[in-house]
């Protein structure tokens, strides 16, 4: 009995140590493979850092880049000033900023046609990496000067650019068009018992002449006839405006680069004459213009801008981008000038932002 005991007790130590054995060697097993996922996970970490390293420096790589663009415009006005403001605020808001990543060829024709093909040239020589036309006559020597180049042209302040050839090829940007019925009928709120409203325009500039052939499209639709007189330079500009003040209850300035340019010329014959000009932008009420409903020639600044930033970082070709407007404008009004012609505000009109003295 003893015997048989003892056998037990020791075959159940044997078992216990085996049992014990089994664990510690499990536990090992488990120790090891703790181990060997500690080094896969340090592994996949370290492939994911080394991943996002590059990405970080490819797209800073990118980002690096420095671009070169060449900016022509055609004449110094607030309105085009503004256009030019514009765009460079809106290629700083995508990343593109002068001084940091931008370098800038400024240059400006101040309104002579001749000027802008020594502009165009300039910019084609020096393979800018894009270049940029301020109003129709700029933009139609840039243009015409790159065909033959990879350059990317971007335009802004053009009032009609399928009229001015600016749609076919590696050229975008926006449209400044004139808000015709918002303008007539803005018109005829302040100028009730108006009946002719006079038009001093270039011939030369394609997008005065589409400007013109709309409105009077449409004058009879207000009951207005338009009585309008053409010019070819700046120097035209006194003699005309002596000989429309007469015939005319008001006048109607579109976004004709040479008039604007001389709009203290014009101003001056207008107010002598004791009629009002109502402009097309708001520019041109703060400097003496009675009112207009106009769009924002920053804004579209901006928005060309954003255009040539896309094109500047290959995210779209210029060819692919149609030129896009501004379809929203605003009324604007001269209290000041309101007053010295003796004209009462229409009450509608009252609460539209004033920019006298601005």
């Amino acid at each position: 009995m003893y015997k048989i005991k003892k056998y037990y007790r020791r075959k159940v130590e044997k078992d216990w140590r085996a049992g014990w054995k089994h664990i510690i060697n499990f536990w090992n097993i488990l120790k090891k493979e703790r181990e060997i996922m500690k080094k896969i996970i340090s592994i996949i970490v370290i492939i994911l850092i080394i991943a996002g390293l590059i990405t970080f420096y490819v797209y800073n790589k990118k980002s690096d880049k420095e671009y070169y663009i060449g900016i022509g415009q055609f004449g110094e006005h607030p309105s085009l000033d503004n256009c030019r403001s514009g765009f460079m605020e809106g290629l700083k808001e995508e990343g593109i900023v002068e001084g940091e990543n931008l370098k800038v060829d400024y240059q400006n024709a101040n309104f002579d046609g001749g000027t802008t093909n020594i502009i165009a040239d300039k910019f084609k020589s020096e393979n800018v990496d894009l270049a940029m036309g301020i109003a129709t006559p700029m933009a139609q020597a840039i243009y015409n000067g790159m065909k033959d180049s990879n350059v990317p042209v971007i335009f802004t302040a053009v009032t009609d650019p399928v009229a001015a050839g600016l749609v076919d090829g590696n050229v975008t940007g926006t449209s400044d068009k004139i808000l015709a019925n918002e303008q007539l009928s803005l018109i005829r709120k302040v100028l009730p018992d108006a009946k002719k409203i006079g038009v001093i325009y270039t011939t030369s500039e394609v997008n005065s002449i589409s400007t013109l052939a709309e409105v009077k499209s449409i004058a009879g639709n207000y009951g207005f006839e338009i009585v309008d007189k053409g010019i070819a330079t700046s120097a035209d500009i006194p003699l005309a405006a002596d000989s429309i003040v007469s015939q005319v209850d008001c006048l109607l300035n579109f976004t004709d680069n040479t008039v604007v340019g001389s709009l203290p010329v014009l101003l001056e014959k207008a107010n002598a004459a004791h009629i009002p000009v109502f402009g097309s932008e708001i520019e041109q009420v703060k400097n003496g213009c009675i009112a207009t409903n106009g769009i924002d020639y920053y804004q579209l600044g901006i928005q060309t801008g954003k255009m040539a930033a896309k094109v500047l970082k290959g995210e779209a070709k210029a060819s692919d981008i149609s030129y896009e407007t501004i379809s929203q404008s605003s009324i604007y009004i001269n209290s000041s000038v309101f007053s010295s012609l003796g004209i009462s505000i229409p009450d509608d009109l009252k609460n539209s932002e004033d920019v006298a003295n601005k």
